[in-house]
């Protein structure tokens, strides 16, 4: 990423050094994802849908330890490999829209409420800005080469009500909560950053 763009991270610190964490991340581009695996500062796993597994990017992927997830159905593979990663006490990177778009956190699918009930692990929000403003000349589909891209990590939170519940309302409860967290710190990283 560093040799393609000019990743500007800010508070990479706030992401804790051991133990299970969630990174849920915005996604409003492509590189988004490699983007943040490119400089967080621990190793991480995130929940990529099947299509991206093709041809020789897909047996890459699996080495680096991403995990193939099939969008279209409760895929209990890729929950029991999610899970298994925070449970080893790793981190999980998870777009919590589900699919690409605006990048703004507006309507967030239950998975990521799920794996941070279930597991207990904290969320660190993470802000991608930057990746879609401007297409490049050279390669329409990704910004143009050597563009500042800004990755801001925010403070870990629980998502969880302290119960211990998984009930559905339970959840439900919980993406509320996680939404207000990620939408406030959209806002603040656009703030910091300038975007």
């Amino acid at each position: 990423m560093y040799g393609l763009w000019k990743p500007r991270v800010l508070g990479a610190w706030k992401v804790p050094a051991t133990g299970p964490v969630i990174l849920a991340v915005n996604h409003s581009h492509n590189i988004d994802g490699p983007m943040v695996i490119g400089v967080a500062p621990r190793p991480s796993h995130f929940l990529v849908k099947k299509e991206a597994f093709v041809g020789p990017l897909g047996p890459f992927m699996r080495a680096v330890g991403q995990l193939e997830v099939d969008r279209s159905t409760a895929d209990r593979t890729a929950i029991t490999q999610a899970l298994a990663v925070l449970e080893n006490g790793g981190v999980l990177g998870i777009f919590p829209e589900g699919t690409r778009g605006e990048g703004d956190f507006a309507s967030l699918r239950a998975g990521l409420s799920y794996f941070a009930v279930r597991s207990g692990a904290p969320i660190v929000p993470v802000a991608v800005l930057g990746s879609s403003e401007k297409r490049g000349r050279l390669i329409k589909g990704l910004p143009p080469l050597r563009r500042r891209v800004d990755v801001v990590f925010g403070d870990p939170f629980e998502a969880g009500d302290g119960s211990g519940r998984r009930t559905r309302k339970a959840l439900d409860e919980a993406t509320e909560r996680i939404q207000k967290q990620l939408a406030a710190h959209l806002e603040n990283a656009r703030r910091l950053t300038g975007r």
